[in-house]
C-alpha cells in the first residue's frame, strides 16, 4: 500500500480537516462583518440542507456505477463499491488534486488480481468520462447563452471563454492517442533506473494511447452505467450548491449555477485536502463575477463545500476499512475481470447450432 494510503495517515488527514472545519465555523461565528453571513446561516432551511446531504449521496452512488461499468461490469458489487467510495474519499482527504484517490484505486485493484495494463487504461477512461460530463456540461449551457436560449448573459467574457477552452480540452484529449502513436519508442535498459523510468513512461503513454479509445467505445455503445454514472456523477453534486442557495432563500438562474459550478470548481485542482480554500474561492468569484451577492455566495458555497467534502469523507472511510478487510480475506476479488486479452470491443460468444439431419 502507498504509504499516503497508510490508515494512520488518512485518520491525521481527517482529523486535520475536523480542525480547519473548526476554525472556519470560528470565523464565520465571530469575526466582525459578517452579521449578514451568520444570519442567513441562522435563517437557513433543514429540509433543504437534508435535500443536499441526499443529492451528495446520489453523487457518491453514481460514481460508483460508472466505476464499475469501466472497469468491469462482472465485478462483484460490493467490492467495486467499495473502491469506487474509498476513492472518493482518499481525494476529500488527500492534497492530490483527484490523484490520491486513482492511486488508491489502483492499488486495490492491482491488490485484488487485476493486471496493470489494464489498471491503467481503464483508469485513463474512468477520468476522461467523469470529467467529459463537467466540460460537456459547460459547452452545452455557454452554446445556450450564445444563442440566446438562457436570457441575458451576465458575463459573456467569461462564458465564452471558458466554453472555448472546454471544447478545445475535448479535442486536444481526443488527438493524444494520434500524436503519441506517431512518436517513437525507446527501448529500456533492465535494471537501471532509467530502465524503470523508461518502463513507467511505457505504461502511461500505452494507458493514454489505449485509454482514451476505451472511454469513447463506451459512449458509443451508450452504456447504461458509463452514461447515468458520468452524468449523475456531476448533475448530483451541482444539485447540493443549488440546494444550499435554495436553503438560505436565494435561486440563481440556472445558467448562472451551471456556469459558476463547472468553472468555479476548477479551483478544486489547487493540491490542497479537499480543495479547501481552492474549490470555495474558485466558486464565490466565479459565481459573484457572475452578478450573485456576496454574501449569500458565501453561505452557499461553504455550505455547499461541507456537504460534499465531509460526505464523500465519511461513507468512503467505511468503505476503506471494509476493502481492507475484503483484500485480506478474498483472494484476488478482481481476477473475475481478466484476461486482459478481453477488450471493450471483444464480440459475444456465439453459440452453435447443430445442422439439420
Amino acid at each position: 500500500m502507498p504509504d499516503q494510503l497508510n490508515p494512520r495517515h488518512l485518520r491525521r488527514r481527517l482529523s486535520q480537516l475536523a480542525g480547519v472545519a473548526v476554525v472556519i465555523t470560528t470565523i464565520v461565528l465571530a469575526a466582525p462583518g459578517l452579521g449578514e453571513v451568520r444570519a442567513r446561516l441562522a435563517h437557513a432551511s433543514p429540509g433543504w440542507l437534508a435535500l443536499a446531504v441526499g443529492f451528495e449521496l446520489m453523487s457518491v452512488l453514481s460514481y460508483v456505477l460508472i466505476f464499475r461499468a469501466v472497469f468491469c461490469p462482472r465485478m462483484r458489487w460490493r467490492f467495486s463499491s467499495q473502491i469506487a467510495m474509498s476513492e472518493l474519499a482518499a481525494n476529500s482527504l488527500l492534497p492530490a488534486s483527484g490523484a490520491g484517490g486513482l492511486a488508491l484505486g489502483a492499488w486495490a485493484l492491482r491488490r485484488g488480481g487485476m493486471d496493470v495494463e489494464q489498471i491503467g487504461r481503464k483508469t485513463v477512461a474512468l477520468y476522461f468520462l467523469t470529467s467529459l460530463a463537467n466540460v460537456g456540461l459547460l459547452i452545452v449551457f455557454a452554446s445556450l447563452y450564445a444563442v440566446g436560449a438562457l436570457g441575458e448573459n451576465p458575463n459573456p467574457p467569461l462564458t465564452y471563454a471558458f466554453g472555448a477552452l472546454a471544447a478545445a480540452s475535448v479535442l486536444a484529449v481526443l488527438a493524444i492517442p494520434v500524436v503519441l502513436r506517431g512518436l517513437p519508442q525507446r527501448a529500456s535498459a533492465r535494471g537501471s533506473a532509467g530502465g524503470r523510468i523508461a518502463r513507467a513512461v511505457g505504461l502511461v503513454r500505452r494507458s493514454l494511447v489505449d485509454g482514451v479509445p476505451d472511454a469513447v467505445l463506451l459512449l458509443r455503445r451508450r452504456s447504461p452505467g458509463v452514461l447515468i454514472g458520468s452524468f449523475g456523477t456531476t448533475a448530483f453534486d451541482l444539485a447540493v450548491l443549488g440546494a444550499a442557495f435554495k436553503a438560505i432563500g436565494v435561486s440563481p438562474p440556472i445558467g448562472v449555477l451551471v456556469l459558476g459550478y463547472l468553472i468555479g470548481m476548477l479551483g478544486g485542482n489547487v493540491p490542497v485536502p479537499g480543495g479547501i480554500g481552492g474549490v470555495d474561492g474558485g466558486l464565490i468569484v466565479t459565481l459573484t463575477l457572475f452578478h450573485e451577492p456576496l454574501a449569500a455566495t458565501t453561505v452557499a458555497v461553504l455550505t455547499y463545500h461541507a456537504i460534499a467534502l465531509w460526505v464523500p469523507a465519511v461513507v468512503g472511510s467505511v468503505a476503506f476499512v471494509r476493502l481492507r478487510k475484503t483484500l485480506q480475506r478474498d483472494e484476488r476479488p478482481a481476477a473475475i475481470c481478466i484476461p486482459l486479452a478481453e477488450s471493450i470491443e471483444a464480440t459475444p460468444l456465439r453459440t452453435a447450432v447443430p445442422e439439420a439431419g
